[in-house]
């Protein structure tokens, strides 16, 4: 049977277009013809940019008419979180006080992606300022899962894993705090990766938690997703924390003979008992690909999730300010005295209950008086966070640990309770704060829903996860 166009992994498509199999205008009518049926029921896009893609379809089409040798990515219609911006486009990141702003720039992965050819579908969902692990805090509706449309797609980012997991898009970026890509990955079924911190620019993204931050690949598969790291990746002007280390990359390796680690402190009671059944059938097929297991420890685990919860609202109680009613985005004067008032009665009604509750445990965190508490106590405690990282990795080349405790969960369950939504990230933040690359890969399923497997590698060694994530992916 023919496989449909919007079906295709990247590979495919780049294929299919340099064999003139079909065009670029032709996937991506593929595309937004699946958003417009399948959207209603799964709101994935907050805005489809449909007269950009087709424009920038129709120039890679000419290209090939012309006879012009076609990029990896040229021609491949793709989305964005609604969190980066694309010049002239609104982005929302999700949130009633930017609902109607418009981008005026191009973040550099963007730019980066236009010069490759990329063809971009639009701007897909996601939590509001990218604070949650559901895609249900969003000022434009939940995000639905596309396996099980009663489920949660998991977050922040559930809008673009949701895109290709049900083939609107062919790959899509989000962005990574505490695992915001991995998480809905893992839940979705799908390829989700976190760059090392400083791998990937961060010009132009909406900034939630300036050190725990990452633009993030979402991709059908782990081949996919190396192309799409390839093109986004490098140094940044614009960002200082960026770092160019192509010249450094390492030759792509076996998984034969490759130690894997296993963190005991990563199996722990409350786990879903179906799901550590899949993860552990994973690991038994690393073994047979050749790869030795090794027992390890990571003992300052149980303080990441609190870490992560005191460094991540502190970050964003300094960030989301810039949200006042008078720069940019959604302002009221109705109730305002003075220009106090406008800020409190801008940021009162502009942020959702999520991002108030965040801001507020952030500024009390950063408080007098409790600074040293709390902040600094937690930077202190991210540092032995990371040497556990750092001493694991002289044993090991890489870790293997479940992406979520959980498969899906019903949209509502968990809304109103936030310490158990947070919860759900309590295996995937560890990675962003120790600034260490991770990604999920699909490893079977449990209660009928997907379910991931996670591999992190030491920093800036995105490759060895890769070859690994290929090497499973691949086995049958």
């Amino acid at each position: 049977m023919k496989k449909l166009l919007n079906t295709l992994t990247i590979k495919e498509a780049h294929k299919g277009l340099v064999s003139k199999k079909f065009s670029s205008v032709d996937l991506t009518k593929a595309c937004l013809d699946q958003i417009k049926s399948l959207d209603k029921k799964i709101n994935a896009f907050i805005t489809v940019t449909e007269d950009l893609a087709l424009e920038q379809a129709k120039k890679v089409d000419k290209k090939i008419k012309s006879g012009g040798k076609l990029k990896p990515l040229e021609g491949i219609p793709m989305a964005l979180k609604d969190n980066i911006l694309v010049k002239d486009a609104k982005c929302t990141a999700g949130s009633k006080i930017l609902e109607n702003y418009i981008a005026s720039y191009d973040a550099t992965v963007v730019k980066k992606l236009k010069e490759a050819g990329a063809v971009i579908l639009g701007k897909t969902n996601l939590d509001e300022f990218a604070m949650g692990s559901s895609t249900e805090s969003s000022y434009f509706g939940s995000t639905k899962n596309p396996i099980d449309t009663k489920k949660v797609p998991g977050g922040s980012s559930g809008g673009s894993v949701a895109a290709v997991a049900s083939d609107m898009c062919f790959y899509a970026l989000g962005s990574e705090t505490g695992g915001s890509v991995r998480q809905p990955a893992s839940l979705c079924g799908v390829i989700g990766m976190k760059p090392s911190y400083g791998r990937v620019s961060r010009y132009g993204l909406m900034a939630m938690a300036s050190s725990l931050d990452q633009i993030s690949p979402t991709t059908k598969t782990v081949e996919d997703l190396r192309m799409v790291l390839d093109c986004i990746m490098g140094v940044d002007k614009k960002d200082s924390t960026t770092v160019d280390l192509k010249e450094e990359k390492p030759k792509k390796k076996s998984i034969k003979g490759m130690k894997i680690g296993v963190p005991k402190e990563y199996f722990i009671k409350g786990m879903d008992k179906e799901v550590e059944k899949r993860v552990r059938e994973g690991i038994k097929k690393l073994e047979k690909l050749g790869a030795k297991m090794v027992d390890i420890s990571l003992p300052h685990t149980e303080y990441a999730l609190a870490v992560y919860y005191i460094v991540m609202p502190s970050e964003v109680s300094s960030n989301l300010s810039r949200y006042d009613g008078i720069r940019y985005g959604f302002t009221t004067v109705s109730k305002a005295k003075n220009l106090m008032d406008v800020y409190f009665e801008t940021r009162r009604q502009g942020f959702g209950d999520e991002a108030r509750r965040r801001i507020m445990l952030g500024t009390y965190a950063l408080s007098s008086g409790y600074y040293d508490a709390y902040y600094k106590k937690a930077q202190q405690v991210r540092t032995l966070i990371k040497n556990d990282f750092d001493k694991a990795f002289t044993k090991v080349d890489c870790i293997v640990t479940p992406t979520s405790p959980t498969v899906a969960w019903d949209i509502g369950e968990k809304f109103d309770d936030p310490l158990t939504m947070y919860l759900s990230d309590i295996y995937t933040v560890s990675a962003n704060i120790a600034g260490i690359p991770g990604i999920s890969v699909p490893c079977g399923e449990a209660h009928n829903l997907p379910v991931g497997l996670q591999l992190l590698g030491k920093q800036f060694d995105e490759e060895t996860i890769l070859n690994v994530a290929s090497e499973y992916e691949e086995y049958k």
